[in-house]
């Protein structure tokens, strides 16, 4: 294809404010309205509590969707990680109505009226580094091992609700017994570990701080040179994980448990494509794989 036929590259926004909502369906529809003209898809929840989502499109018709959303009320400040895809990061648009925009399943907790601290990108290695801080990591055990901050707990949950048994399990005796000065907690966009601490808050555990902008903002602003992470860091889209600069990294997904594999791990025996890898294998029975197997098929012979 020639230069003046390239394809533009796409513009992924990811975004989330915990704010009072009202009149949810009538936002719902307004915003399916916006994405199809725009040609923007991907997934925003709206909730009571707030907003959070992921989308992707021509570059004017995200920021036509960012906009859209900012009249709300409360919604004004609303922030975006904004970067770069060579195509469309997802495959449709879902705007979904929920309880919480990232499920906790704790209705009492109220990250719009209490969260701990903010710390900025520039702020956060200082802060990690210093041998009284206990560092956790909020996501699930997946993305945890593709990439994480030196020295970071892993609480090695499977989804977000299991993390307050995780602290009253685990955080709560660890805190009593080393008596940390600060908690600082990350995620991958900064929406869990704001929840994380309004939930810390709400059960009187103090000095807990967050990753503003979360390891995207991170990645995004902090030198490789001069960074704390290792790895790479998973995110729900097409990309599946992106390094510093936000630039697209080395894995891909298996189509079968929808977990990151890197290219090597496509040549172990247990891999077989949108059937089973080294992490699924061993979870699912001959039925399962033959159903994946007859999906696989109708895939390819779709060709999509």
């Amino acid at each position: 294809m020639s230069a003046a036929g390239a394809q533009a590259p796409v513009q992924v926004a990811a975004f989330y404010r915990f704010t009072a909502m009202a009149e949810l369906p009538d936002l719902r529809d307004a915003l399916q309205a916006l994405a199809a003209a725009e040609q923007v898809r991907g997934t925003i929840l709206l909730a009571e509590e707030g907003v959070n989502g992921t989308i992707s499109g021509p570059q004017a018709g995200v920021q036509r969707l960012l906009g859209r959303l900012r009249q709300c009320p409360g919604l004004a400040p609303l922030e975006a990680k904004v970067s770069w895809a060579p195509q469309q990061a997802f495959h449709r648009l879902k705007v979904r109505l929920k309880r919480e925009i990232v499920t906790m399943g704790c209705p009492t907790v109220k990250p719009a009226e209490q969260v701990g601290t903010y710390v900025s990108p520039q702020q956060w290695d200082a802060l990690i580094r210093d041998p009284d801080t206990l560092v956790v990591d909020t996501r699930n055990a997946y993305e945890v091992a593709v990439g994480t901050f030196a020295g970071a707990i892993d609480p090695g949950t499977e989804s977000f609700r299991e993390f307050p048994a995780w602290v009253d399990r685990e955080l709560r005796p660890l805190v009593e017994q080393r008596q940390p000065k600060a908690i600082a907690m990350f995620c991958t966009g900064g929406i869990r570990c704001e929840k994380s601490t309004a939930f810390l808050k709400a059960e009187g555990i103090e000095d807990v701080y967050h990753l503003q902008g979360g390891i995207l903002k991170y990645l995004e602003t902090v030198p490789a040179e001069e960074s704390l992470w290792e790895g790479e860091c998973f995110v729900f889209d097409q990309r599946v994980t992106v390094g510093h600069g936000l630039r697209e990294g080395t894995h891909t997904l298996c189509h079968a448990c929808r977990r990151p594999i890197l290219p090597e791990d496509r040549a172990r025996a247990e891999f077989e494509e949108g059937v089973s890898c080294h992490h699924c294998a061993d979870e699912t029975s001959e039925a399962d794989k033959a159903r994946f197997r007859e999906r696989q098929k109708q895939i390819a012979l779709s060709g999509k």
